[in-house]
């Protein structure tokens, strides 16, 4: 029952699972982004009381989900690495920060963008504004730590308590709007009542946030190749991998 677990933590193996669901991964996130992109911001109807100005949605929610989900993995692969001492864990972890630092940022930048016009500012220290923004800090965290120290194995580690450590913020990004009274808005998609969104909305952000989910997993593919050619580079199956 453990051996794919095993296997997972064989750097060959994982190198070669992540080139060959790289190519496939970036072919369903540009066809699954794409139909988003257009049925959102092309077909769907215009917000009965945002207007126009609601289908920064489309980017906006993929995003902020993006933000605490790659939080999430990043956090059991640190955790994975640091109980078992399986490096390609390391590599995991490593390989994500950047790719969710980014969604992180993109939420933060679209979420101002979003509030100028319905809020009447790009900016207000609402708890759920807070906590994203408390969670960038901890990805730049977590990428400073790593490079701070000159033995890698020593800045893998100190990444990993951080990134383990740091995953209590993702309840509160979560449930901030719940927990205190927010200027942001609640959850439309996951509800006890269903989405509250008809289906020309909500098909296409439903297809957003999947692309933007093989996104990340391509990206993460072609990442955690070259984190695992970079660790192993004195193995003697990475000199074989390089010639061929």
């Amino acid at each position: 029952m453990w051996t794919w677990f095993y296997k997972l933590a064989s750097p060959p193996y994982v190198y070669g699972v992540a080139a060959r669901f790289a190519p496939w991964l970036f072919g369903a996130a540009a066809l699954t982004i794409g139909y988003g992109l257009i049925a959102g911001l092309g077909i769907a109807p215009p917000d009965y009381q945002q207007g126009e100005a609601f289908r920064m949605i489309y980017v906006h929610v993929p995003a902020a989900i993006l933000s605490v989900t790659v939080y999430s993995i990043m956090a059991v692969a640190s955790a994975v690495a640091l109980i078992w001492r399986i490096k390609v864990g390391h590599a995991v972890a490593a390989a994500s920060v950047p790719i969710g630092a980014s969604f992180t940022l993109m939420t933060l930048v679209t979420g101002s963008l979003w509030g100028k016009p319905m809020w009447g500012t790009y900016w207000a220290w609402d708890p759920r504004l807070t906590s994203e923004l408390i969670l960038l800090f901890l990805y730049v965290g977590v990428m400073s730590l790593r490079s701070a120290f000159e033995d890698p194995a020593r800045g893998d580690r100190a990444a990993a308590l951080l990134a383990v450590v740091g995953v209590v913020n993702v309840p509160i990004v979560h449930f901030s709007v719940v927990w205190w009274n927010s200027l942001h808005q609640g959850s439309t998609i996951v509800t006890l009542e269903g989405p509250k969104m008809p289906g020309s909305m909500l098909w296409p952000l439903l297809s957003m946030w999947l692309g933007f989910m093989l996104f990340y997993g391509a990206v993460l593919c072609i990442r955690v190749q070259g984190e695992v050619l970079n660790r192993e580079r004195q193995s003697a199956w990475v000199r074989e991998a390089v010639k061929s």
